[in-house]
């Protein structure tokens, strides 16, 4: 895997991709954070060596890279899954690319459903820890400790300081801001009652199907780590609808202006 990310990074390099501080990787309906970027170099995932391409219609397939709040910054649009048929170590691999480039922060958002009923669609929720249902880890490959520690340590896969400055600016700019705990699952099918009810049972508030693999190599990079949800339904499984997948993106993108916000504002303060 070194010789691909070497290759990987080299070309990246020649393109322009200089020294990023912070990593950002953009999830179902978050794209317009990319809106913010000054200076952007775009590169479609598809003419990068080595990288997976996005397959989901409502991903862009870009690595941008450019400035906001004047820190050098590269940002995932569109981000990929198990469900598309990748490998954990896929999932992964533009992490990898990114700590290579020089990045010091990754900041992921995503898409997910509300478990904790107290908590309502529109709404954020600050990823304080997570429970991995995906049935492996990226991390479990042969070599992988050419790459770093075997034994990943996931006691605070957050970062606490990052997740205290998220708070205070919600708090100073009156934006709702929930903390939970994100399940990861496969996908692509969503839960049946009896998945949230268990969900619930083992202390999810909120479920989705991407961000862990990546904060799991994040954690194995020693890199600091920010994740926040954007609750695009509530599971509710004693009334449960049938899912409408334009519904969710609607919602995603309702609320995208307050998570783009949040992010904004941390980056300035990094």
């Amino acid at each position: 895997m070194k010789a691909f990310i070497d290759e990987t990074t080299e070309y990246l390099v020649q393109k322009g991709f200089d020294k990023p501080e912070i990593g950002i990787i953009l999830g179902t309906g978050l794209g317009k954070l990319v809106e913010e970027i000054n200076n952007p170099i775009e590169v479609s995932y598809n003419h990068i060596p080595n990288f997976p391409t996005a397959t989901v219609e409502f991903h862009k397939g870009k690595l941008i890279y450019g400035t906001i709040e004047n820190k050098k910054v590269i940002v995932m649009q569109g981000r990929f899954h198990l469900y598309e048929g990748y490998t954990l170590q896929d999932v992964t691999f533009p992490v990898r690319i990114m700590d290579t480039l020089g990045i010091q922060t990754l900041l992921v958002s995503n898409a997910s459903g509300a478990i904790n009923l107290d908590f309502k669609k529109g709404e954020l929720m600050l990823i304080d820890d997570h429970i991995n249902l995906q049935g492996g880890s990226p991390l479990a490959f042969k070599g992988v400790e050419q790459l770093g520690e075997r034994f990943a340590d996931m006691s605070a896969p957050y970062n606490l300081d990052l997740n205290s400055k998220f708070e205070a600016i919600a708090k100073q700019l009156s934006i709702k801001l929930h903390k939970g705990v994100y399940a990861s699952v496969v996908g692509p099918q969503l839960e049946t009652r009896a998945e949230y009810r268990y969900l619930k049972i083992i202390g999810a508030d909120a479920v989705g199907m991407s961000t862990v693999p990546e904060v799991i190599v994040a954690n194995h990079l020693n890199l600091k780590v920010a994740a926040i949800s954007v609750l695009t339904d509530e599971c509710d499984p004693d009334n449960l609808a049938p899912v409408d997948i334009a519904e969710i993106i609607m919602m995603a993108s309702q609320a995208e202006p307050h998570m783009i916000t949040l992010f904004k504002n941390l980056i300035a303060s990094i």
